[in-house]
């Protein structure tokens, strides 16, 4: 018969990937993850400076100064509405204010379009005014009304 005839099944070529080598891989790159993780957290010990000072406590309502972006002061005193006001009423009455209440914090508060400038001046009115200190904060929106 037909011995020289001998049939070979060809192999089909995969077109797939073998993914239980990385698989294996990743199982091994996780416990190796695993276990040198604790390992990695250094702890540094640093010595903080003991203070004596204790937290600030003002439970007075501050005074605040508003600048528009059109450069309009807002005075606002302690719990009440702001009121728009010149440059050097605002000096008056702020000097006035804080002669009586020195421990009231002051701030000054402008619209984040508010040019740089007019808020220097606003500051440079209010330490005129004899304010120690002066605070900056910045309004969200562009009215101070």
């Amino acid at each position: 018969m037909t011995t020289g005839m001998t049939r070979h099944k060809r192999r089909k070529l995969k077109s797939e990937i073998n993914v239980v080598p990385y698989i294996d891989v990743m199982l091994v790159l996780l416990i190796i993850f695993m276990v040198t993780a604790p390992l990695l957290s250094l702890s540094v010990d640093v010595d903080l400076p003991q203070s004596q000072a204790r937290a600030v406590d003002s439970k007075k309502d501050p005074v605040i100064v508003t600048v528009d972006a059109e450069g309009r002061y807002f005075l606002t005193l302690q719990g009440g509405k702001p009121e728009g006001i010149d440059a050097t009423e605002l000096t008056a009455r702020l000097a006035a204010f804080v002669a009586q209440n020195k421990d009231v914090p002051v701030f000054v508060a402008a619209p984040g379009v508010t040019e740089y400038q007019k808020v220097m001046d606003t500051m440079v009115l209010v330490q005129q005014a004899g304010v120690p200190r002066v605070s900056l904060m910045s309004q969200p929106g562009g009215n101070a009304r």
